[in-house]
């Protein structure tokens, strides 16, 4: 009997290499409201939700119409940036994308982003035939590093956590798909100490075996 497996693709800094537009926006966001923003302040909340980001950025009391108001208008940003300048995905990602799909894994994308940020940067890349599913986030009670959005979206693929190989460039991702049960390979990027079962400094480096390999040992 074949069970099916997964890869739970984490999307910014993993699918593609988005932070400078997500820079400037943030930037724009928060002068807006008066706050200035340096880039070493970016790169430590970045990956997070926008909730968790603006209550440590600006007021842990913020409300949540002020959350949803400067949130949103930052994302929406982010969204025409995205459209007006293109992108494209990191090295090896699109030949990954394209051999899992043809091998009969399941994909799914499970980031931190808004759902409207996932599918714009899937329909920009146009690889919307590799994945099965996505999943934001904004769905789960919890973001990273808990493992609620890894664990969704092996429940919406139907496919079972210790089938399942989360890639991941940040900690707190890695954290959540170790804690979900799942294998973990981490893209070594803007944090050079992941603690994943495999790590890379590119996709394009990784061998041809290497996911059928980390789920050699592992049973349904």
């Amino acid at each position: 009997m074949t069970f099916p497996r997964a890869v739970l693709w984490d999307m910014d800094g993993t699918l593609i290499d988005s932070a400078e537009y997500h820079w400037l926006t943030w930037r724009d966001a928060l002068a807006a409201e008066g706050r200035p923003l340096s880039y070493e302040e970016f790169t430590s909340f970045f990956g997070q939700r926008n909730d968790s980001i603006l209550r440590r950025i600006l007021d842990r009391a913020i409300t949540p119409a002020d959350v949803a108001r400067i949130g949103d208008g930052k994302e929406a940003a982010y969204r025409q940036m995205v459209r007006d300048r293109g992108i494209e995905p990191l090295p090896g990602v699109r030949q990954w994308l394209e051999r899992l799909h043809e091998a009969g894994w399941r994909q799914a994308v499970a980031s931190s982003a808004p759902p409207a940020n996932i599918q714009v940067l899937l329909d920009v890349l146009g690889v919307e035939e590799c994945f099965d599913a996505y999943v934001s986030a904004e769905e789960v009670a919890h973001g990273k590093p808990a493992p609620d959005v890894f664990l969704r979206a092996a429940e919406k693929l139907g496919v079972p956590p210790s089938r399942c190989v989360v890639v991941e460039d940040a900690p707190a991702g890695v954290e959540a798909g170790r804690r979900g049960g799942m294998r973990t390979i981490g893209i070594i990027a803007m944090h050079d100490a992941l603690d994943a079962d495999v790590t890379t400094r590119s996709l394009a480096d990784l061998p041809g075996d290497t996911f059928e390999r980390l789920l050699d040992s592992t049973r349904p």
